[in-house]
């Protein structure tokens, strides 16, 4: 019987390598009053100690934090995407946290509520406290002080998330008009020391890009961020009224220094940390692939990645695979329902078809691809065959950014569900000497 290729196992493998809870527990030491916390090591401060979280991740991280230092917190805002279990913190909290789950991609109310209780909390902090501050993708979303109204900063939103731009981008384009953004938080924690544990899902770790760098200087300017909406033709796409309220904020923008106060940071798990345990696991399997880790640094139009993932799987050698990291983009030109990796997927099984042993799995690492319910697709060089014998022509779908309900009639949709973590999407590509069995 044919050996079926064990792909949530390699996908558990990538998870489990950057569990958010792990890795900021092994930066978190407590000797009596001593504590290391990443690339903080110190005494416990004189005043008062306290923890914000904001992000995909942001649940998992503060658990270990919690668990050590829950009664010596003065107070706390975790802010994260969907509301936990009720067990999720059972037994963690203590003292003044506050709980808030924001809206992503797109802000919400809550977003700005969750924004306005740190800045709230931060208010009373003096010279002799520290702020530990636990960032993960998707923090950019749930929590947010827009310097426009509400209305205004979704349509920028989700304006900016149908362009096609770069997350960098994006990013660079929210810190220029949220006041905890590109530093902010860091500025409203002053006089307080500051400490970051960051969960990158920004391609190649820019600090002031993940989550748009709420502890860090922004590196972009007014000018750039003019630029990218200029570069994405955002001026003409928004209604008068939402592009004269982003000018004004943009003509009016001035860059705010952080004031000298100490401040560290540190990645603790990334895209590469996943992609490594992958390879890893991939390489365990069969007798052993020979496993190849390309780059941690894929980007690009997904639909066009996508080609590029056929090409190199038609040029590998039975028992060969590659793998990638990265965050690809989707420019929407139709009106379906898909994912970036989804979108990847189907352009690649199309450029394969005809090559039976050749297979691409394309993931994002929180479980969720775009608006939908799936973490992204895999196919084979037998989809678009299989979908044509089911009355579906894959490019249609494909010009219709129609990937999600391709891959519901077909099969193919990877299903995680939300894995509580966000480090970017791996690319698997791989070839067998034998029919592909799932």
């Amino acid at each position: 019987m044919e050996n079926r290729l064990p792909l949530y196992d390699w996908i558990d493998a990538a998870l489990t390598a950057v569990d958010p809870g792990h890795l900021v527990q092994s930066r978190l030491h407590l000797e009596k009053n001593w504590l290391r916390l990443g690339p903080y090591e110190n005494a416990l401060p004189a005043g008062h100690l306290y923890l914000i979280a904001a992000g995909k991740a942001a649940v998992a991280m503060s658990q270990p934090v919690l668990s050590l230092l829950g009664d010596r917190l003065a107070g706390g805002v975790i802010i994260s995407k969907a509301e936990p279990h009720p067990t999720a913190l059972s037994g963690y909290m203590h003292g003044e946290i506050q709980f808030f789950h924001g809206g992503h991609p797109v802000p919400t109310a809550m977003s700005i509520a969750a924004g306005t209780a740190v800045t709230q909390l931060l208010r009373q902090t003096t010279e002799d406290d520290l702020v530990i501050c636990l960032i993960s993708g998707g923090a950019s979303a749930l929590m947010t002080a827009p310097r426009v109204s509400l209305a205004d900063w979704q349509t920028l939103n989700k304006a900016l998330l149908a362009s096609g731009c770069t997350i960098q981008e994006f990013n660079a384009v929210r810190q220029q008009l949220d006041r905890l953004k590109g530093g902010g938080l860091a500025r409203q924690a002053a006089p307080a020391a500051c400490v970051s544990l960051i969960l990158s899902d920004v391609v190649g770790n820019p600090l002031d890009r993940i989550g748009s760098g709420p502890t860090v200087p922004a590196t972009a300017s007014p000018v750039e961020a003019r630029h990218i909406l200029r570069r994405y033709d955002l001026p003409a796409q928004l209604p008068e009224p939402v592009w004269r309220a982003v000018d004004t904020v943009l003509n009016d923008a001035v860059s705010e220094p952080l004031l000298d106060t100490p401040r560290y940071h540190e990645i603790i798990g990334d895209v590469g940390t996943a992609a490594r345990a992958m390879a890893a696991a991939v390489a365990a399997t069969d007798n052993g692939y020979d496993v190849h880790l390309l780059t941690t640094h894929l980007e690009g139009e997904a639909r066009e990645v996508g080609k590029v993932a056929a090409a190199l799987a038609k040029g590998l050698q039975p028992a060969q695979a590659l793998l990638l990291g990265g965050e690809t983009t989707v420019t929407l030109r139709g009106e379906g329902r898909g994912g970036r990796n989804q979108e990847l997927a189907l352009a690649a099984a199309i450029a394969l078809e005809g090559w039976p042993d050749r297979l691409i799995m394309a993931l994002a690492t929180d479980g969720e691809d775009g608006p939908t319910p799936a973490a992204g697709a895999w196919v084979t060089g037998e989809t678009v065959a299989q979908a044509r014998a089911l009355g579906l022509e894959a490019a249609v779908f494909l010009a219709n950014n129609d990937s999600y309900p391709f891959f519901q009639q077909v099969g193919g949709l990877l299903e995680t569900g939300p894995t509580g973590t966000n480090v970017n999407d791996l690319l698997l590509i791989l070839a067998r000497n034998t029919g592909l069995v799932v």
